[in-house]
């Protein structure tokens, strides 16, 4: 007895070992595989069982999916089960008489389940409620979705389609589109996504499934193929791989008829099974089969594969050894049904090896037909229960064995996170292709001068695109809206000849290879004439690669593999180097292979992207817009442009509001502002540090030494430090100098100024008021004779006292060195080799009035409203330049010019500081008054009406009288720029620094930051 209890109590022991250490080698496989549970389990259990001694009483390993599954299926009536094989199509966009038919269909026949076509999230998830209330067993629920719910469903986010995601090179980021396709999907109660497309589309010509297939390389197919699936099923979706055994080399649309494909048994299975072999192989737990007829598999005549007992049982389920669920592809597809009637079709077809019916036609009759095939013989009650077990264990799987019904609170938000369209982004980003690159003329460098124009064709001259390439540098932009006629060509031609570079930017590409991919004669030949005349061309395709094979030859070739605002706005950012270019052709076409490209090199140019892509909160960011709208209607100012950037990525660059409270027109990123004080940072500052770095100035000598006017004046004595500290005694203001030129009525004295331009008033000081240039030097030569300040501290020095004056002595001393105007200098040096085509100073001698925000109705001095000439008095009657006001400017533009002073002086390429300049000048001298030398900085207290409390203290910018602030943070890479015209039309106006407008928006700006960082924590 003692002996026969240790033989049992070693064989429990022996099991118990067994399972733990099994337990530990499934959970090791599931890091390594990502694998579903129910996949790796269920063998390990039965051979656990199979290989235990048989004993009486010995121990049963009882999964709770068994127990779920055995159950419901012995619950089931025989009309029941059977309707478990079917799935109906149904829409979410239809009428009641829709919702009505699928009622009767779950009620009379017992629905196995429903594919969801047409229609949107929050009318797809009550009817999914409504449907899976009615239903006994719950539904599988599912979706065509190879691109994500947006491939269906309005108000849902589209990823970009498989061809595109083929040009990707790190398969990381497809895991993760197949990760959030499934978050999405279970959030709106879906179980399956047919996804992916596994066929290698080997034939470019091919109607049905081209840019639908991740390309005609086996190996990139299937690692995209597994990665999609693993994202899916890793997140309890089902992926379904579709079109075994593949779609890819057919030249006609299994919808409308039955393709031949015309493999030998050997390229069926070195090219076409590959990737359905690899995806067996891995996890992969649903297949549909395609509508194809394949005589090297079953020659049987007209016969589709999809109905073929040899290709599903015999090749899917034995030879290849597919455990999971087989789904027909869409039964009323034309291709399968004119081998019979629908009813006859859908038994072969289950005869066959498929699990379930997609889509099928007559689903009365086929109920019928299966009776009659059950008491026939045809089929028997373990092949029918062998089918619907299947299903439930995949439902289970999926969830449903406890199904809760879709929650549609908060539904939209949630199926379309920022987080989502930071991928979308970061996919568009990786997928672009720089094809070939001749020369290296990719990154372009240099971007000083005119000597670069840009044509789209099938866009207007406004698209994002051509407003891309103006940020980096300013182009002439041209276009044609459909394909150009010969005389149009020449025309254009003609255009172009000053310009040496011409970049080609081609939209409207098709997807379908009919009519060549859309791509017009007349467009392939304007490229092949441009470039005869010896253009450089940049050509830039916004479709599919198999478009490259109807154009010429050109010096840089770049293809973006699909059209959207995404690449429009990617592609610019590859070719002045902001961004590198990642990937890789997806197919073969004319003498490039498929997984050919070029990697391009960044330039450290400012690029554009998503919050998210630099640890931001974009949901909260969108706070900004309640506060700038806020604003607009309660009348702290017309209008103003917000930017802000992050590791050096634009992530928020919005507008609001119109140029004034009387018009129509509304601010735009174009619209140029007076950005008032901002100069001293932005032209005089800049000059000051260039001057520095190239070792021509002294901040510790006087003044005087570099103006001898100065001597024997109350001003000889300081230094160039004393001006940038507001020390050196100047006087914050003297009135008197544009007084002077008024009579004591209040007019202007004319022999200062006229309301008409001549030869000898040639100075605007407003739209309609001009001046001598005489005016200039008398405005200097007051200055010189201005009083001082009486502020000294302790040791006698002057004390702090912010200035004008002291700016406009430092343009003095900058003019003196250089030898050019500010203006002349600061644009040559800085700003064109930035490519600021906005920023300058007088900008109604290059822009129109409507493109430049209004400031004051100024009734004190010119008695007309200021719109393109400069507000401040002083700096208007010197001409419009002077070193503390007068320069115009756009958000992005001092985005960019600031962001070269956040990277320490270096931009496109280019070292415009040394690494210490910047910092020099932005750090702390004077706490009490926080300063830096020119900059403002934070005060330690975080009381500041335009200043974030959350700032570093690191951080430095500065503000203008007409609501403008620049502000950079180098603890946390950050920047910030906000413009406006708060004085227009009343300078009195100070409800912007009462309601601290532009302080509550830099404090969202530092939220969605810690925010960001809490959630990622």
């Amino acid at each position: 007895m003692e002996k026969r209890l240790g033989s049992h109590l070693r064989v429990v022991a022996g099991i118990v070992v067994l399972v733990v250490f099994s337990t530990v080698a499934v959970a090791w496989k599931l890091i390594q595989t990502r694998e579903p549970l129910v996949e790796i389990i269920k063998p390990v259990v039965e051979k656990q069982v199979k290989s235990a001694p048989k004993k009486r009483h010995e121990p049963i390993v009882v999964l709770p999916e068994n127990q779920w599954v055995d159950s419901t299926l012995a619950s089931l009536t025989l009309e029941q089960k059977i309707g478990q094989l079917f799935m109906v199509a149904t829409f979410s966009n239809r009428e009641e008489s829709t919702t009505r038919y699928i009622d009767r269909l779950i009620d009379e026949y017992h629905l196995g389940g429903l594919i969801f076509f047409q229609g949107g999230p929050v009318r797809q998830a009550q009817l999914t409620n409504h449907y899976q209330a009615r239903s006994k067993v719950p539904l599988f629920i599912g979706i065509d979705g190879e691109w994500g719910l947006g491939m269906r469903l309005d108000s849902t986010i589209s990823f970009p389609k498989q061809m595109v995601l083929g040009a990707i090179q790190d398969d990381e980021l497809i895991y993760r589109m197949g990760s959030d396709i499934a978050r999405q999907c279970r959030r709106l109660g879906i179980q399956i996504n047919f996804a992916p497309v596994s066929d290698i589309n080997s034939n470019a010509n091919n109607p049905v499934i081209g840019i639908r297939s991740f390309g005609e390389d086996r190996e990139n197919v299937t690692r995209k193929a597994v990665a999609y699936m693993k994202g899916l099923q890793q997140n309890r979706v089902i992926a379904t791989a579709k079109h075994f055994p593949g779609h890819g080399d057919t030249d006609a649309d299994s919808h409308f008829t039955l393709p031949v494909l015309t493999h030998s048994e050997q390229q069926l299975n070195e090219v076409d099974l590959y990737p359905y072999r690899q995806l067996i192989a891995d996890s992969l737990m649903g297949v549909l089969s395609g509508h194809l007829f394949i005589p090297a598999l079953d020659n049987t005549p007209q016969l589709a594969s999809s109905l073929s007992d040899k290709v599903i049982n015999g090749l899917l389920k034995r030879q290849m050894g597919f455990r999971g669920l087989v789904f027909t592809d869409a039964m009323n597809m034309r291709g399968v049904l004119k081998t019979g009637r629908a009813a006859e079709v859908n038994l072969k077809a289950l005869i066959a090896g498929n699990d379930v019916l997609l889509y099928p036609e007559n689903v009365a009759e086929t109920i019928i037909k299966i009776k009659d095939a059950l008491n026939q013989g045809t089929i028997t009650q373990k092949f029918l229960d062998d089918k619907v077990k299947r299903i439930l264990q995949a439902k289970y799987w999926s969830g449903l064995g406890e199904y809760r019904p879709i929650d549609t609170n908060n539904l939209y938000n949630d199926l379309n996170t920022e987080d989502s369209k930071q991928l979308i982004r970061e996919l568009g980003e990786a997928s672009v292709t720089v094809v070939k690159n001749e020369s290296e003329i990719l990154p372009i460098r240099g971007i000083e001068g005119q000597d670069m124009a840009a044509v789209s064709i099938g866009e207007g001259i406004n698209s994002v695109f051509q407003k891309m390439l103006m940020t980096y540098k300013p182009i002439r932009p041209y276009s044609f809206f459909e394909e150009p006629s010969q005389e149009q060509t020449l025309e254009m031609l003609n255009y172009l000849q000053p310009y040496e570079t011409v970049v080609v930017a081609v939209h409207g590409i098709a997807s379908n290879p009919k009519r060549n991919y859309g791509v017009a004669s007349g467009t392939a030949d304007f490229v092949r004439q441009l470039k005869q005349q010896g253009k450089k061309v940049i050509l830039c395709l916004f479709g599919t690669p198999y478009s490259i094979q109807f154009f010429p030859e050109t010096d840089a070739l770049i293809c973006a593999n699909q059209d959207g605002t995404d690449q429009q706005e990617i592609v610019p950012q590859i070719i002045f180097g902001a961004l590198a270019s990642q990937g890789r052709l997806p197919v073969s076409v004319l003498n490039y292979k498929a997984g050919d490209g070029v990697t391009t090199e960044t330039i450290n140019r400012i690029s554009f992207g998503t919050p998210e892509s630099v640890g931001m909160n974009g949901a909260t960011l969108k706070k900004i817009d309640e506060i700038a709208n806020a604003a607009v209607n309660d009348h702290v100012f017309p209008g103003c442009q917000v930017v802000v950037a992050r590791k050096g990525k634009v992530v928020y660059d919005k507008s609001f509001g119109g140029l004034s409270y009387r018009t129509p027109e509304r601010v735009n990123s174009e619209t140029i502002y007076d950005v008032a004080s901002v100069t001293k940072m932005a032209a005089t500052l800049q000059s000051v540090m260039l001057l520095y770095d190239r070792k021509l100035i002294n901040l510790d000598e006087r003044a005087s030494h570099y103006l001898p006017e100065l001597h024997a004046t109350n001003k000889q004595n300081f230094t160039v430090r004393d001006l940038l500290m507001h020390r050196s005694g100047l006087v914050s203001f003297y009135p008197t100098l544009w007084d002077r030129t008024k009579t004591s009525a209040g007019g202007l004295l004319p022999e200062y100024y006229s309301s008409k331009q001549d030869s000898i008033y040639n100075i605007q000081v407003a739209p309609r008021l001009f001046a001598k240039p005489a005016l200039r030097d008398s405005v200097w030569k007051w200055v010189v004779k201005s009083p001082m300040n009486n502020t000294k501290d302790k040791s006698g020095k002057y004390g702090y006292l912010y200035s004008d004056l002291g700016f406009l002595t430092l343009q003095k001393i900058v003019e003196k060195i250089t030898g050019q105007p500010l203006d002349i200098f600061v644009t040559t040096n800085i700003y064109e080799p930035l490519g600021l085509n906005f920023t300058g100073f007088n900008p109604l001698r290059r822009f129109p009035e409507k493109q430049i925000a209004p400031t004051e109705q100024d009734y004190r001095f010119r008695s007309q409203l200021l719109q393109g000439t400069v507000h401040d008095q002083m700096a208007a009657i010197l001409g419009g330049v002077s070193g503390h006001a007068g320069l115009f400017s756009t958000a992005t533009n001092l985005a960019v010019l600031f962001q070269m002073d956040l990277w320490k002086g270096r931009y496109g390429g280019k070292l415009f500081f040394q690494p210490g300049t910047v910092q020099l000048f932005a750090r702390m001298y004077d706490e009490a008054h926080h300063r830096g030398l020119g900059w403002d900085k934070a005060p330690a207290d975080g009381n500041s009406s335009y200043v974030s409390a959350q700032a570093s203290v690191n951080s430095f910018g500065h503000t203008g009288f007409t609501g403008a602030v620049v502000w950079m943070d180098p603890d946390e890479d950050l920047l910030f720029v906000f413009l406006s015209n708060r004085i227009n039309p009343d300078p009195e106006n100070t409800s912007i620094t009462t309601q601290r407008t532009r302080r509550k928006i830099h404090d969202v700006v530092y939220t969605s930051l810690l925010e960001r960082k809490s959630i990622l924590h």
